[in-house]
This record gives structure tokens, C-alpha cells and sequence, in this order.
């Protein structure tokens, strides 16, 4: 049974309660490590090594802050298939998925950031011979980083990475459900030399140390991504004390489909929009609208080969579905699927729990389902799934596309499949997501910013927006 320990002052340590939680392996259901079920003690702990620690790394070179997290980068991608190990077992994905995403997207994080400080300018402003601008940015001090469960290093990577880059420290959770990797980069922090308290990562479940960090009086900054409920409850806990915020929360994304498309490319991609890591990516599309005169053709062929994806155990490359990542979540999606069928919706395959056999019987495994006949604004269309569950629908004109597109509350990501260039500009201004993906999904620059509008978030990560959002301007006006 391994022991996961709190990484705080360059140290690991035990929780300061002693108490733990149990960590499961959600192919087979079994408990196989066990990880601090830290309070605020241990935040205080960690907020304390940071702000010791803040002097000395806030004024080092950026070359030499940059040197420090390429090295740990590098140290990453030499561990790479231990990593991708031990993401798939403690999350449920597919290995191959995590290895070729995850993982290498976590080592892409750090070097990205690393680098990117070094070429990190700010502005300067001229009066017309009055006077000259200048922007000063300068880190925050602490930083609070809590990232979810679904993609655990790759999100946990693209939070501390900017931090550290522009010389904060962080105190950061990963979620409970999935703490291997983070607890296995601290590893790799101390044996690249990161000075102490520079990172602290603390384990342990949301209400508890996840609500310390937030409520710490000396944590400046707070970068979430989870849930919207939990992402309103930050949001209400950090406004009385001024924090500075990143919410990056729920999403329901459509895909709009139109007949004029790449048919072939379009069907494929699709696929994976709605399949891939199980249907538990925010930028999953669980939404799926048809233009009408190719709405029967694409149900056929998007159920065929969405019948054939293969659920199976993570660890066989021929699984194209793992495991759902917990009881209460694989729950909550069969769940889901009996309100589809309440408020009228037919299952036109999948729909039912997988039983898998041998060790892997006790694990969690739903059919990728797909789902017709419901209208655009029942339950099951506007409150997010999170699993490998989408709903199709027809639609006749781009006007009631869009009303069936922006209908819900969130906006984080949307799908257009069009070769019509005007359609294609015109749509994407009128679609209300943070990102438009057009004839493409998951094609992601680290450059660009990234998050949601309405009830999918607050703020943009990603790129400068990042580095900006980890550092205080200051305006300093010289009279000439």
C-alpha cells in the first residue's frame, strides 16, 4: 500500500492530524495507496515555506528561475512512461492516452512557461513629448493553485508552471482523487534542486485543505479548475478579502455539424470529442446538432462507430474507453442517463454499465452512449455530464443552431464543421464560448488564451494571459 506524502518546505511530509484517505484504482474499485487528508494546519505549513521562501526567488535571474524548471522538465520526460503508469492507474484513462497526451502535454507546460519568461515584455506608452509610461509587473507573493481530476498533471503543470515562471511561490492541491503524479513531481522537485518552499503541494479533499488555501489571508491569488459550484463558492469566499481569481469551470459544448463539411474528417473527430478520456475533458462536445439534410446519415454512422469503441481495462492499448474515474461519478452518469430516458430521450446505443471480469470486475465502466429525441433545453442538454454520454439533435437553419448552441448557461468551448468560410467567420463571432474550434478540436496553442464565458469561468489562462495574471502591474508616468 504506497504512502503519498504533503511536499511542504522541500520536504515530504505526513499530514500534521495524522488522518489519511483512501486512493482507488478505478479499473479494478480497489483502494491501492493512501494520501494525506490534509487541513489547515498543514496550508498553514505550506503558506508559511512559501512566504520564506518568496524574497529569494521572486529576485532570481529569470534565467536562473527558467534554468530550474526546464530541468525539471527534463527530469519528466525521461519518466515519462512511469508517469503515463501511474496516470492511467490512478485515473482510469486509457495508458496509451497518457501517454501520448498527458504526460508529454505536462512536460510541454513547464518548458513552455519556463521559456516563456525569458521572452516576457511589458508595455511603455509615449505622451506626445509629455511624458513616457511604463508598466512594471512584479510577482504576487503566494499563489494558490487548485486543479482537478479528469487531466491531473497535464492541469496541474499548466497552473504552478506560469506561477513559478514569473517568480512566485505556490501552494497548490491536487485533486483527491488523483494524487499520484502530483506527489511524484514533488519527487522529481527535490531531486532537481527547486529551492525549498518554492512549491508546496498539499493533499487532501476541496472542503478542507482546497478551503484553507482559499481563505489563507496570505494567499494573494487563486488559479481553480473544477466545478462551478465549487468555483461560485471560491469566488463568494475570496471577494470579501480582494483575491485575485482564475475560475476555470464547467462546460456543455456543442458540436454543430452542417452538410457541406469534410464528412470523413468531421465523423472521426467527433468521435473523439465525445469519447475520448471516457467523455471527462471540459472540451469534450456532449452536445451534437445535425443540419437536417444530413441528420439521418450522420446518426447512422456516428452510432455504428461509436458502438465499436472498445471499453476495456486502461491498460490494454486496444481500449479506446478506461475506467470512469470514481463510484460517485460513474454514479452520477448512469444516473444522467436514466433522466435522458424520463424526459423522453432514446438510447440509440450504450446506455448501461460495462462488467468487466477477472480483477477488473469491481471496477467502473460505462458504454459510450449516444442519445436522440430530447429538446435543446431539457436537463440532460443543459447540466453537464462529464462521461461518455452525448445527445444528437437536428436543426434546419444556422439561426437555430445557434439558439440551441448558446442555450445554456456555460461557454467554454464550441465545434463547427463547415467548408462555407463566410458561415464559418459569421458563427464563430455569434457563438458565446471562449474558444471556437472549426473543422478542428482539442487543437490547442500554448500561446492563446484559454477559459470560458458565462458560468464556465472567470479570467483567461494560457500564453501572456497567464504570465500576466501571476504578476502585479504597476504604472510608473515620467513628465519629460
Amino acid at each position: 500500500m504506497k504512502k503519498i506524502h504533503n511536499y511542504i518546505n522541500g520536504s515530504l511530509v505526513p499530514p500534521t492530524g495524522g488522518r489519511y484517505l483512501d486512493n482507488y484504482n478505478p479499473s479494478t474499485g480497489e483502494v491501492y495507496s493512501i494520501l494525506p487528508d490534509s487541513g489547515a494546519e498543514d496550508v498553514n505549513r505550506a503558506v508559511e515555506a512559501a512566504k520564506q521562501a518568496f524574497p529569494a526567488w521572486s529576485a532570481m535571474r529569470k534565467e536562473e528561475r527558467s534554468a530550474m524548471l526546464l530541468r525539471i522538465s527534463a527530469l519528466l520526460e525521461k519518466r515519462l512512461e512511469e508517469f503515463a503508469l501511474a496516470e492511467s492507474l490512478d485515473n482510469g484513462k486509457p495508458l496509451w492516452l497518457a501517454r501520448s497526451v498527458d504526460i508529454p502535454r505536462a512536460v510541454s507546460n513547464i518548458s513552455f512557461f519556463a521559456t516563456g519568461a525569458l521572452h516576457f515584455a511589458s508595455e511603455a506608452h509615449d505622451m506626445e513629448g509629455k511624458a513616457i509610461n511604463y508598466t512594471l509587473r512584479s510577482p504576487i507573493g503566494v499563489a494558490g493553485c487548485i486543479s482537478p481530476w479528469n487531466l491531473p498533471l497535464y492541469l496541474f503543470t499548466w497552473k504552478i508552471a506560469p506561477a513559478l515562471a514569473m517568480g512566485n511561490c505556490v501552494v497548490a492541491k491536487p485533486s483527491e482523487i488523483t494524487p499520484m503524479t502530483a506527489f511524484m513531481l514533488s519527487e522529481l522537485c527535490i531531486e532537481a534542486g527547486l529551492p525549498k518552499g518554492v512549491l508546496n503541494i498539499v493533499h487532501g479533499r476541496g472542503s478542507e485543505a482546497g478551503s484553507a488555501i482559499v481563505a489563507h489571508t496570505d494567499v494573494s491569488v487563486i488559479s481553480f479548475t473544477g466545478g462551478t459550484k465549487t468555483g461560485a463558492a471560491i469566488a463568494a469566499a475570496a471577494a470579501p478579502k480582494f483575491k485575485k481569481l482564475s475560475l476555470e469551470l464547467g462546460g456543455k459544448n456543442p458540436v454543430i455539424v452542417f452538410n457541406d463539411c469534410n464528412w470523413d474528417e468531421m465523423m472521426r473527430k467527433t468521435i473523439d470529442s465525445s469519447f475520448t478520456n471516457q467523455g471527462e475533458i471540459c472540451l469534450c462536445g456532449s452536445r451534437i446538432l445535425v443540419e437536417q439534410t444530413c441528420y439521418e446519415r450522420f446518426k447512422k454512422e456516428f452510432v455504428e462507430k461509436a458502438a465499436l469503441l472498445k471499453v476495456g481495462n486502461p491498460a490494454d492499448d486496444t481500449s479506446r474507453l478506461g475506467a470512469i474515474v470514481s463510484k460517485q461519478h460513474f454514479e452520477k452518469i448512469l444516473h444522467y442517463i436514466e433522466l435522458a430516458k424520463s424526459e423522453g430521450g432514446k438510447i440509440l446505443c450504450g446506455g448501461k454499465a460495462v462488467k468487466m471480469e477477472g480483477k477488473y470486475a469491481g471496477g467502473w465502466y460505462i458504454e459510450p452512449t449516444v442519445i436522440e429525441g430530447l429538446p435543446y433545453n431539457c436537463r440532460t442538454n443543459m447540466e453537464e455530464i462529464f462521461g461518455p454520454v452525448v445527445t444528437i439533435m437536428p436543426f434546419g437553419t444556422e439561426a437555430e443552431a445557434l439558439q440551441a448552441a448558446n442555450s445554456t448557461e456555460y461557454g467554454l468551448t464550441s465545434m463547427l464543421w463547415t467548408e462555407n468560410l463566410t458561415r464559418a467567420h459569421k458563427m464563430a463571432a455569434q457563438l458565446r464560448s471562449g474558444i471556437v474550434w472549426i473543422n478542428c478540436w482539442l487543437l490547442r496553442d500554448l500561446r492563446t488564451p484559454f477559459g470560458g464565458m458565462k458560468n464556465s469561468g472567470v479570467g483567461r489562462e494560457g500564453g501572456w494571459e497567464a504570465m500576466r495574471f501571476f504578476t502585479e502591474p504597476k504604472n510608473v508616468c515620467i513628465k519629460l
